[in-house]
């Protein structure tokens, strides 16, 4: 049986790593890997509802993997701090 491959900053420390869970986050980080978006956006390139893509990114945000840039509306991109965490780990 093959396993899913989830984005490697897709695993969240503080809520438990469902595979729903992890399927939505890896198609969000996915979009954010190529360029910064907003939610709209990103909601438009994966397919998902934008309440959906809302929740998830303030996961990613309270973790610190992605984080808002000022003004409206509002731009989400990638912070590194996910990266540097797989770096700490081999």
């Amino acid at each position: 049986m093959l396993r899913e491959a989830y984005h490697p900053n897709a695993y969240l420390t503080n809520i438990k790593n469902i595979r729903l869970g992890l399927r939505a986050r890896t198609r969000i980080l996915n979009v954010l890997d190529k360029d910064f978006s907003n939610a709209k956006t990103i909601a438009k390139e994966t397919g998902m509802h934008y309440g959906v893509i809302i929740h998830h990114l303030r996961l990613l945000e309270a973790e610190g993997i992605v984080e808002r840039k000022p003004g409206k509306p509002h731009i989400w991109a990638l912070t590194g701090l996910g990266q540097k965490r797989l770096v700490n780990q081999s």
